[in-house]
């Protein structure tokens, strides 16, 4: 009776410890993309441009690396827990500010503060996560966990063809202030990992050395970011600017095209998640994006728009099928003791190289056409990312406990 109490306890674990990264990141990605959808209306209030507007977008993305970097540390040393608490009440905070800055400056200083939360988040969150999780359900689960993203941003989207329309753009950025409730739930039903316990380190000295040993495995690991972060940011960002600017279509139109991507960004993350336990994660991530480039076509320059609301679904399921891979991929190439701060570091400071495509895309759009920009743009990346995916190395599968060896 106590062995089956003590695996109904684990189980709860589990799914408890999974749900808050998922929705951690849900929240995230929620607050950011809010942004992305009420970008012209808020370059309206402030009286500047379209690119003014998305060099703040640019700015969030630049300062992610600061919060993982913070963070991390802060969850390697102390555990996940705590860290993932702090880190949703900060980053919700500064939403809700975001919603009553007076001027485009202020709100540019606080869109770099919440890059800071916004950056802390994934680590902390995703190594919880997958430590916590079954490894032969790692790679499903690592689909789950990373769709909170799209996921995120279709809720972003449902609330911009919802709210915006009667309350206006302020009143998202509140909404963007729910995810501190949920450190409440990550307080009272998840438990710290037992492979933080195992591999924590008691002296500083200790944790800095294993970070210079690793130091390639780093550097790889940021160049795989730094290119799965353009693909992503390159084919999300500007896309409802594109679809209203260059397409005609209405902000509610829109925001129903980003819904229909952000429901193949899901079954692509989840589906490509489940073939990489089977068949490798690199496999399935350069499958996805190889298929992301054949795309791009149907994307930005198909004829109808039935036909880009099916290039845009296509699109997300390929691009997030690559995405939804890397919650495990990272966590199993990191080195257990570094768990906190390795994959989500790598992470952001993909991030930051990768930050400036959305301003880029931006200011060829203005230029030329966004259906020239981000198609050029998108084919690059997705190929280039394939290619370091398919050259980098891989641990499916491999323990993160000491005592299993």
């Amino acid at each position: 009776m106590t062995a089956m109490r003590r695996g109904a306890e684990e189980r709860r674990n589990q799914r408890n410890a999974l749900l808050a990264g998922f929705l951690g990141w849900t929240l995230d990605a929620f607050d950011f993309f809010i942004l992305v959808m009420v970008l012209d209306a808020v370059a309206t209030e402030f009286g500047r441009t379209r690119p003014d507007i998305a060099l703040t977008l640019t700015a969030s993305l630049a300062m992610r690396p600061l919060g993982a970097l913070l963070f991390g540390i802060m969850a390697d040393r102390y555990g996940r827990r705590l860290p993932l608490m702090l880190d949703l009440i900060f980053y919700s905070v500064i939403e809700v500010l975001s919603g009553l800055a007076p001027s485009y400056t202020t709100f540019l200083i606080l869109r770099l503060l919440f890059g800071i939360g916004m950056g802390g988040e994934w680590g902390v969150g995703a190594s919880l996560a997958m430590e916590s999780v079954p490894a032969k359900w790692r790679g499903v689960l690592s689909g789950v966990l990373q769709e909170g993203y799209a996921f995120g941003y279709l809720l972003a989207a449902l609330a911009y063809f919802v709210v915006f329309p009667r309350y206006g753009w302020r009143t998202m950025f509140f909404i963007g202030g729910l995810p501190a409730l949920l450190s409440l739930f990550v307080r009272a039903r998840v438990k710290e990992s037992a492979a933080w316990h195992e591999h924590r380190m008691a002296e500083w000295r200790s944790y800095v050395r294993a970070i210079v040993m690793h130091w390639r495995r780093f550097a790889y690991l940021v160049v795989l970011m730094a290119m799965m972060n353009l693909m992503s940011h390159g084919t999300q960002d500007m896309y409802p600017t594109f679809l209203q600017h260059q397409r005609q279509l209405s902000p509610q139109q829109a925001a129903l095209v980003t819904i229909v991507a952000m429901v193949g960004a899901v079954i692509g993350g989840v589906l490509f998640g489940l073939l990489s336990d089977r068949f490798g994660r690199r496999r399935a991530m350069v499958t996805a994006a190889l298929g992301g480039v054949l795309v791009v076509p149907l994307w930005v320059f198909a004829p109808s728009t039935l036909l880009i609301v099916a290039g845009a679904f296509v699109m997300q399921f390929m691009v997030q099928g690559a995405w939804g891979v890397i919650p495990a991929h990272l966590n199993e190439l990191s080195p257990g003791a570094l768990r906190g701060f390795f994959p989500g570091f790598a992470y952001q400071l993909g991030v930051l190289a990768a930050s400036s495509i959305t301003y880029i895309e931006a200011v060829l759009g203005e230029h030329f056409t966004y259906a020239q920009s981000m198609g050029l743009l998108a084919a690059g990346v997705l190929a280039g990312g394939a290619a370091v995916i398919a050259l980098g190395p891989e641990a499916r599968g491999v323990s993160f406990r000491k005592s299993a060896g």
